[in-house]
């Protein structure tokens, strides 16, 4: 996978069962829709939401190993990788593609580090901005105000869509999949503007264990090019 296409998949990583309406905010409702029904669709959506980032508030910190799958529109397999996860809030990520081609992702709090040993370059993103766009990052955060961005539907207890508000946002769809009557992630999909779908599957999943500090630190290696968006 060139570097150019890399880079767009591990944004759309921060930015389903997949839905035909998948992009469609769950409070898009037919305009003929008599009040009380708008109404109670509205608070259900709502109740929801609620029950979602209660789950996610109690997920603190945790690590994990994932395999990920990627497709395009067609269905067609684009890349198939292997990797570690770990996650601690506020805003700490640290996301390593060990195969077929090793990657890294690294939130210290402030700035995320995109960086690819091949190419020896590492680009560097405001992590205030990435926030607002990458529903992913909900995991990571504890500001309530960032929910206001997206809407939320689910087919079970187990199973939650996000679905971004803007109609322009990269990411369109998050899909977080949960063990039964757990707030133990299982597995995740993501669903991009250009209709290719990130499929990630987790295994070894701990939730006990506080991460290291030294995984969300990044310094850039000697002779690695910076691309600086900040």
């Amino acid at each position: 996978m060139n570097f150019s296409l890399k880079k767009t998949a591990l944004l759309s990583f921060f930015s389903v069962v997949v839905l035909s309406s998948a992009s469609t905010s769950v409070f898009a409702l037919p305009f003929d829709e008599p009040t009380n029904v708008i109404d109670k669709q509205s608070n259900d959506a709502l109740i929801i939401k609620s029950n979602l980032i209660q789950k996610l508030a109690k997920l603190e910190y945790f690590t994990a190993n994932f395999n990920q799958q990627v497709l395009d529109a067609e269905g067609n397999e684009l890349q198939n990788a292997l990797g570690t996860l770990a996650v601690k809030k506020p805003n700490l990520v640290h996301w390593k593609t060990a195969e077929p081609d090793e990657s890294l992702i690294v939130s210290d709090g402030d700035t995320l580090w995109f960086f690819d040993p091949f190419v020896e370059q590492v680009s560097a993103y405001l992590l205030e901005k990435a926030l607002l766009n990458t529903p992913i990052l909900l995991l990571t955060s504890s500001d309530p105000t960032l929910w206001q961005h997206y809407s939320v539907s689910s087919t079970d207890e187990n199973n939650y869509l996000i679905h971004a508000n803007d109609t322009n946002a990269q990411v369109k769809t998050l899909e977080l999949r949960f063990k039964k009557n757990s707030n133990m992630l299982t597995s995740f999909t993501i669903l991009d503007a250009t209709g290719q779908l990130s499929l990630f599957k987790l295994s070894q999943f701990d939730q006990v264990t506080v991460p290291k500090s030294a995984l969300f630190t990044f310094k850039i290696p000697e002779g690695v090019e910076l691309d600086d968006q900040r």
